[in-house]
């Protein structure tokens, strides 16, 4: 039995593979069991944020194997602290949690914000209002925050406690909040699973307004969209607000698994002794991944996500078989004519994989993406598309 095989026999089958089994690779280009070459424009769902085999992330965990791999939260480490200072200082925020995925880091929000609200407003206030067209996890509560009903269809009953209103549609939500008990609102900027549409910024600043105006807490999801990967180093930093708690992961620990809450004022000392924990999170190697990979998101690396932004923007913009190109930074989705599905397909058959989101076909190189790669890989997807 080959790989694929043995895989499809043995590992429940809750992902829809594309053919191709990677073995290797370097940077930008990964390489099949054959030996094929492949341009990687999804970067494992925007985690490898300096590509494949990236030698600076990878000498910071081994050189931090080398010394301890793991030791529970009993205990201190210095990548678990001069991480979170780093997140902080970074953003102005004051304290971290860390997990081990974005949905958990959406859990542990979540529960900041209904704590808060609990004993501020009294134990009625648990309601999180959530946006149409966002995903936030899959864990049962994260799902029951997910705005799509699809994903809670084989799930029920869900987890009480979110209501979800249209993207866009402020007077939909200052209703929502007059009709409920709410403790927090949880939105991404940029909705990724949703098909990559970038909210806009007035609608943005309304809600962070109302947010405060209220004293509920505002919860950006920056998952998928942080780390560089919207040209700012987490993109509610485009839109000019001050959360109360942002949640990110994947970009993050560059390729292992790690989560992070980061805590505002208002909510900095919300969690006492036991209220939450994670036998893995704050991992020290993982931690020592992740401080390499944010020690390197600076301003000049951001300007190259923004200028490589414009380039893939300006090249399949109005291309013959494209739609129309939404996103930011180097978080990209592209409606195309054909089914995103047959053109993803069609790249993969030469040379380059991409992802798809919804209809779209969706774009994550690696934030440091040469850019003759990044204009090899335009093409092959121009004319997979027409």
């Amino acid at each position: 039995m080959n790989i694929k095989e043995i895989d499809k026999e043995f590992v429940a089958g809750t992902y829809k593979r594309f053919p191709v089994e990677i073995t290797g690779g370097k940077g930008s280009i990964v390489w099949d069991e054959t030996g094929r070459e492949y341009i990687d424009m999804g970067s494992g769902i925007g985690v490898t944020s300096f590509g494949i085999a990236d030698e600076e992330w990878q000498k910071a965990v081994t050189d931090q194997i080398g010394k301890v791999q793991h030791t529970s939260n009993l205990y201190y480490t210095s990548p678990c602290a001069l991480l979170a200072k780093m997140l902080c200082e970074k953003t102005g925020m004051k304290k971290v949690f860390f997990s081990n995925s974005g949905a958990e880091a959406n859990e542990c929000a979540i529960k900041a914000a209904r704590k808060y609200a609990s004993e501020k407003k009294g134990e009625d206030y648990f309601t999180i209002i959530t946006l149409v067209n966002s995903f936030h996890g899959r864990t049962i509560t994260t799902l029951s925050a997910t705005g799509q009903d699809k994903f809670h269809e084989l799930f029920q009953p869900m987890t009480p406690g979110f209501v979800s209103v249209p993207a866009g549609d402020f007077e939909a939500l200052k209703k929502a909040v007059s009709e409920n008990k709410t403790a927090g609102i949880m939105m991404e900027c940029i909705q990724g699973e949703g098909g990559v549409i970038a909210l806009d910024e007035g609608y943005v600043k309304q809600v962070a307004d109302l947010a405060k105006a209220n004293d509920i807490v505002l919860i950006i999801d920056e998952v998928q969209s942080g780390n560089g990967r919207s040209g700012a180093l987490y993109s509610y930093m485009n839109y000019g607000i001050d959360p109360d708690v942002v949640t990110t992961a994947k970009g993050l620990g560059g390729g292992l698994p790690l989560g992070a809450t980061l805590l505002g004022e208002k909510v900095e000392n919300i969690f006492s002794f036991g209220d939450n924990g994670s036998t893995f999170g704050g991992n020290p190697v993982c931690c020592a991944g992740a401080l390499s990979i944010l020690s390197r998101i600076d301003s000049a690396l951001l300007e190259g996500v923004r200028r490589k932004s414009k380039i893939i923007f300006e090249t399949l913009a109005g291309a013959p078989g494209t739609e129309g190109i939404s996103g930011m930074g180097l978080m990209i989705g592209v409606k195309t004519v054909r089914p995103a599905a047959e053109v993803v397909a069609k790249c993969i058959e030469n040379g380059v994989l991409c992802l798809t989101a919804k209809d779209k076909v969706r774009l994550l190189p690696a934030l440091n993406i040469p850019d003759d790669l990044l204009i090899k890989a335009l093409g092959i997807i121009k004319k997979a598309a027409e």
